[in-house]
């Protein structure tokens, strides 16, 4: 099995602990990004996961490849040039604080890519799976070009496209993101969300829904995937499902829907260590389980699973085993010391 990503790799700050910003007086130093966690997860499971971008060739650049070649990922289509590699800040919410994120990336060595940085046919030689997220269009340039430029590829050669939407209103208006995927979706067999981004990116809502009190009706999910299925032909919608309690506290499972017919996870209970990059574990929790062979509810749980031990562990890597998701998925939800 191989799967390509594509997208931006960042470095990532953040104040030791639940310490505000304000506070810092020094950060924590990580890599990240959505198609770069859903490589290191996929990397994780043993599956031959290769992650394409452009980055600097000063030292800093190299730090990003060096992190992704520790964890197994293929580096070796990624293009060098520009001057920037993105940052990121995170400050971890807790209780009734909600997390922060601010972001400095303008002009970073993604965002000034152009098309013939990327030669696609080269790229997907061998592959089985392409993965890019809404973010990575976002990022503006010729970024929405390249995109489709990979998604036609991948189609002409028979590989399976999967796009989680990944709204972010800090890159760009709802308007300009439903406008640039439309063009994309018509290529894309597995298609990615949120509570909120098939709403802000292409006006579908769940019905009898308040993401912010937590309560989430299931019947309204159902509504949304079939209407993003049968607007776009998507093979199968997979979407999570976050009851928020509070900043530490959350209710999480996922469903996923194809041909009609609806899959609900287990949902969890959980405490989180660090919520960033959870949706990334869930999409590279579904798509190592689809290309095993599972079928939809066994996916739809491995899935949630990887996602659910995602949110306790530290930074944006997914970083479990196949057998710790599995048992998981199994109902081993005790926590119980291993020995």
């Amino acid at each position: 099995m191989r799967v390509v990503t594509f997208g931006e790799i960042m470095m990532r700050l953040n104040p030791e602990g639940y310490g505000r910003f304000v506070q810092a007086e020094k950060f924590e130093v990580s890599y990240a990004g959505g198609e770069a966690n859903v490589a290191v997860s996929l990397a994780n499971y043993g599956v031959d996961a290769a992650f394409v971008s452009k980055l600097p060739a000063h030292e800093i650049g190299q730090c990003a490849i060096n992190e992704l070649r520790r964890f197994g990922v293929d580096t070796g289509s990624i293009v060098r040039g520009g001057d920037r590699l993105g940052i990121y800040f995170v400050e971890k919410g807790a209780s009734q604080r909600a997390s922060k994120v601010i972001y400095d990336r303008a002009n970073s060595s993604i965002a000034l890519a152009e098309p013939s940085d990327f030669d696609w046919g080269k790229i997907f030689a061998g592959a089985d799976w392409f993965h890019f997220t809404g973010i990575t269009p976002a990022l503006g340039g010729s970024l929405p070009e390249i995109c489709l430029e990979a998604c036609k590829t991948a189609k002409a050669k028979g590989i399976t496209v999967s796009c989680d939407l990944n709204y972010r209103k800090k890159l760009w208006s709802c308007e300009e993101a439903g406008r640039c995927m439309s063009r994309l979706m018509p290529y894309v067999d597995v298609c990615i969300a949120n509570e909120e981004d098939a709403k802000d990116v292409f006006g579908v809502e769940a019905q009898n829904t308040d993401i912010d009190s937590g309560e989430l009706d299931y019947n309204g999910y159902i509504s949304v995937a079939r209407q993003l299925s049968e607007r776009f032909a998507f093979e199968k919608v997979a979407i999570t499902l976050r009851g928020s309690i509070s900043a530490n506290d959350n209710n999480w499972a996922g469903m996923l829907y194809s041909q009609g017919n609806a899959w609900f996870s287990p949902t969890y209970q959980i405490h989180i260590v660090d919520r960033v990059g959870g949706g990334d574990s869930f999409g590279g929790g579904l798509i190592y389980a689809l290309l095993s062979g599972n079928n939809d509810q066994e996916a739809i749980n491995f899935a949630t699973a990887a996602s659910c031990l995602k949110h306790s562990i530290e930074h944006d890597f997914n970083l479990v085993s196949v057998s710790e998701v599995r048992s998981l998925a199994e109902g081993n939800t005790s926590g119980r010391v291993q020995r």
